[in-house]
């Protein structure tokens, strides 16, 4: 596994932020940002401490699959905690195996600090270092595009 960390300053306050990001008022403003992963990147759950969430997308021959996690921490507008734990396929939850063990138990939190009317948003994740570069590429492009939306 390897540990990222990514971080963007939005000038809004950390409720809008916190709120955008994760989809709550309006799924779509998730759905926006997480587009520069996956273009169908959606979720299936809710963001409540101990829940189980799918992070869900299609792939390029239709088929549904994702990530199996829990939000293992929600604390509003400051910190969110994503473990994640297997992998959806289709409608089949995939725990173990090899695929799974690379980066089982991965964590993806979310810290908003907000000083003066701007957040800072920290993202810290662990990935499989095959993903590395994945992620690299395409957070720092993710972030930006929520700037975009809170700030738009």
């Amino acid at each position: 596994m390897k540990h990222l960390q990514f971080k963007t300053s939005i000038s809004a306050a950390a409720s809008k932020v916190y709120d955008t990001m994760l989809g709550l008022s309006n799924k779509n403003s998730y759905e926006q940002w997480t587009a520069l992963f996956n273009p169908t990147s959606s979720y299936e759950g809710n963001w409540n401490k101990g829940s189980k969430i799918y992070f869900v997308g299609v792939d390029e021959h239709g088929e549904k699959g994702g990530m199996v996690s829990e939000i293992a921490d929600n604390v509003p507008n400051r910190f969110v905690s994503i473990r994640h734990y297997g992998l959806l396929k289709g409608t089949e939850e995939i725990t173990t195996g090899p695929d799974v063990e690379k980066w089982a138990n991965g964590c993806e939190n979310y810290t908003f600090e907000e000083n003066n009317g701007t957040t800072t948003v920290t993202v810290d994740l662990d990935t499989a270092e095959d993903f590395e570069d994945y992620m690299n590429e395409s957070y720092p492009k993710a972030l930006a595009k929520l700037k975009e939306i809170c700030e738009g």
